[in-house]
């Protein structure tokens, strides 16, 4: 038994052991962790739930001024209109630990956008995703990798006529078989607000 134990803590231990199990951390390349979390209706949802699709997680707070440019832009909805409902998901994750499922359906609802927002006002899921800014911008694959995690463009002050929209890009990439061809990048807007 002792042998048996030292073998399975060593391939363990050598990452060896069955398949590649998802992380308590985010990290890029790696499986992305799972998570339960319930929307603004009150419905809940899991990463594990949307396997075999690409997930978008975009760390969002209304209150934020990068947040409200980006809505006040379609930035999120210009990115995902591109793709097909079937094989894309989109999910805004709310960390802030003021929050409620009514501000995020009365804001939803003033936007006009259709993708849930997740209550995440205990910031589990945020912290396991080192979730940093709104907005803050992950693209998981369809095997549940981690393929990007940084900011939403290259254009932290809305001044540049054309800018590089990273998670367009990593989606165009994820969903013609290719490499994400900047995998990180900085995020940029307001910090999150955590539960201290």
């Amino acid at each position: 038994m002792k042998r048996a134990l030292t073998a399975f803590a060593l391939t363990t231990a050598l990452g060896l052991a069955g398949p590649a199990l998802a992380a308590d951390t985010a990290e890029v390349g790696k499986p992305a962790p799972d998570f339960k979390l319930k929307d603004e209706a009150g419905k809940e949802h899991s990463l594990s739930q949307y396997k075999g699709k690409l997930v978008v997680l975009e760390w969002t707070n209304p209150g934020c001024p990068f947040v409200q440019r980006h809505y006040g832009a379609n930035t999120m909805e210009t990115t995902l209109k591109g793709y097909d409902a079937n094989k894309v998901v989109w999910l805004a994750v709310d960390s802030t630990s003021s929050n409620t499922a009514d501000k995020s359906a009365s804001w939803k609802k003033t936007e006009g956008f259709t993708y849930p927002v997740l209550l995440d006002t205990e910031g589990k899921v945020g912290h396991a995703y080192n979730a940093k800014t709104t907005p803050h911008m992950y693209v998981i694959d369809e095997k549940g990798v981690l393929r990007y995690a940084g900011a939403i463009d290259d254009d932290p002050r809305g001044k540049k006529d054309t800018d590089v929209n990273y998670v367009k890009t990593a989606l165009d990439a994820l969903t013609t078989g290719k490499a994400v061809p900047t995998a990180t990048s900085e995020p940029y807007g307001c910090t999150v607000k955590y539960k201290s």
